[in-house]
């Protein structure tokens, strides 16, 4: 049985409600807000799909204002992004974004760049190594570590099958 007290702590009006699990389940559930997938992925489509576009825009400025190749600009493309998502998380944007349209705003770059400035933020005051340093790589840590794994198998494999090109 679950105990559930619906009292404040001066006893007030209300009683404890003594509940299964199956009943407190079904009790949690018809106060639980309603959720309708369709709006969800409208949003995230669009709110993403913003994003990438953004990424476009930014890589286009890259290659007619500074005279880059679009290989040549992908990569300050990105830095942009993820300083824009930097300073978007800081100011407390981002989250009011993401927390409206969900993942759509989990676009790789910018995603991780939100969650390790989140991590950074929230720990700042334990320090900066304790504090910021460790608890930011708590998360990321396993983002990085599968994509160095994924890289080394797929370095094995181009070795191994000759599909690596020559730089």
């Amino acid at each position: 049985m679950t105990t559930l007290s619906t009292s404040s702590a001066g006893g007030g009006p209300y009683q404890k409600m003594n509940m299964s699990p199956k009943e407190y389940q079904d009790f949690a559930k018809q106060r639980e807000p309603s959720r309708s997938i369709l709006t969800n992925c409208v949003k995230a489509f669009v709110i993403g799909g913003l994003i990438c576009v953004l990424g476009e825009f930014i890589q286009q400025l890259y290659v007619h204002l500074a005279g880059m190749d679009k290989k040549a600009a992908s990569n300050p493309t990105v830095a942009t992004l993820i300083f824009i998502s930097v300073v978007l998380t800081s100011l407390g944007v981002y989250d009011k974004i993401a927390q409206w349209a969900g993942a759509g705003t989990a676009v790789p770059v910018t995603g991780f760049a939100n969650s390790m400035c989140s991590a950074a933020l929230e720990h700042r005051t334990e320090g900066l190594v304790l504090g910021v340093g460790a608890n930011m790589f708590k998360l990321a840590g396993s983002v990085i570590v599968y994509g160095t794994v994924a890289a080394f198998f797929v370095g094995i494999g181009h070795l191994i099958f000759g599909t690596g090109g020559n730089h």
